[in-house]
């Protein structure tokens, strides 16, 4: 017997996006999914641009663009003067390795949850300035204080000048300490950059509070901004040390207007999302969070028992409210990077549902999502048909 009900569907959620019908999305996490009045408000923003290019690039965008950020940043929780726009949690990454004056000596420290993109980015710089790379591994299931704990004890004072630290891990959907964390790593000067891609929207959040050096999430996933716009977050100490990626015409203004500005990039993600914010809330923004979490949990169920897997099987994420989930997948299916990818397109093309997989520690993680226009039939359906789908990807 099930012991997780399903929630009653938010009326008329599904209509506010244009997916196609004939598809289960249940991967919003990737790449998200933009609500149509987001869709318009972007697409005005373009007329507009189209228009009078010269007029829009040059009367009053930067104020337009402070605009957005201080809306934005007020949602999290976060100093609109201290935060920058960004296209995304990996290139806010970048722009943090590149202003850390790193050399021979230092090392950069990562858990073995970090995004498959930020561990490149670090290993990357580290080859560029001698600096060294180090994993610290965090089991699937500790508690908060062990989390804490395992990481505080794989920090190294005076070497370890920078930990990254995801605060809700993409491949396993765990929920991390941050705020926690960082408070250990302050008390041995380390600095820390949280990696928050999946919070914004998804989770409440206070990020001054949390007390990181860095805090970057995007705003294009569950909080229903057009792709390319995310927040970085910088402490007071470190915002004159930040380099830009690329330098232009607003070098001179410091952070964070040097970081924004950089010619004719499309703005209008931007300018538009504060309209996701809006939309959310003009939904219900507790209403929205507390159905996603239910849905997920619910669909985590019922492909798990489709697999054989008991509850006691089923990771948990650590904390309410988290909208992303992982079913443990057979043993060697999946189990690495190439075959992950495979897997993911043999499941898109002969189920019609769009999901991510992803390997982790040797074993295959089949990760879903739950958003308002999810329904519970759609994961009932992928319990339903997978197993035998496995066993024929399996031959």
């Amino acid at each position: 017997m099930r012991m997780i009900d399903p929630p009653r569907p938010i009326p008329g959620a599904r209509l506010l996006f244009s997916l196609d019908p004939s598809v289960s999305y249940l991967n919003h996490g990737s790449f998200g999914a933009l609500p149509i009045s987001v869709q318009r408000a972007q697409q005005r923003l373009r007329d507009e641009m189209e228009a009078n290019p010269l007029r829009f690039y040059g009367t009053g965008l930067m104020d337009r663009v402070l605009h957005s950020r201080r809306h934005l940043a007020t949602f999290l929780g976060a100093d609109p003067d201290g935060s920058a726009l960004v296209q995304n949690t990996t290139a806010a990454v970048s722009l943090v390795l590149q202003s850390m004056r790193l050399g021979p000596d230092d090392e950069v420290l990562l858990s073995d949850h970090a995004y498959g993109a930020v561990a490149m980015a670090v290993r990357h710089r580290c080859r560029q300035t001698g600096a060294s790379a180090r994993t610290v591994a965090v089991p699937l299931g500790l508690s908060g204080p062990q989390t804490v704990a395992r990481i505080r004890a794989a920090l190294r004072p005076g070497r370890t000048k920078l930990l990254i630290i995801d605060q809700l891990t993409s491949a396993t959907a765990a929920l991390f300490p941050v705020r926690e964390i960082a408070a250990a790593a302050r008390e041995q000067d380390v600095p820390v950059l949280v990696d928050a891609a999946h919070v914004p929207g998804m989770l409440p959040v206070d990020v001054s509070a949390i007390g990181a050096d860095f805090w970057v999430g995007n705003l294009h996933k569950w909080g229903w901004a057009p792709r390319g716009t995310a927040l970085l977050h910088v402490a007071p100490a470190w915002r004159r040390r930040i380099e830009p990626l690329v330098v232009s015409w607003e070098h001179e203004q410091g952070f964070p207007r040097a970081v924004e500005f950089q010619g004719t990039i499309d703005y209008t993600p931007w300018l538009a999302a504060p309209a996701g914010v809006f939309a959310l809330r003009t939904l219900g923004l507790e209403l929205v969070r507390e159905h996603n979490a239910t849905l997920v949990s619910y669909g985590q169920r019922v492909v798990g028992e489709a697999l054989g897997l008991a509850p006691a099987d089923l990771p948990q994420p650590g904390g309410p409210g988290v909208a992303l989930r992982v079913v443990p997948l057979p043993g060697g299916l999946a189990s690495t990077f190439p075959e992950a990818q495979a897997l993911r397109q043999y499941i898109a093309e002969k189920l019609a549902a769009e999901v991510a997989v992803n390997a982790w520690g040797g074993r295959g993680l089949l990760r879903l999502s739950a958003q308002v226009y999810n329904r519970p039939e759609e994961y009932e359906l992928l319990a339903e048909r997978l197993p035998q789908l496995l066993a024929t990807f399996q031959r």
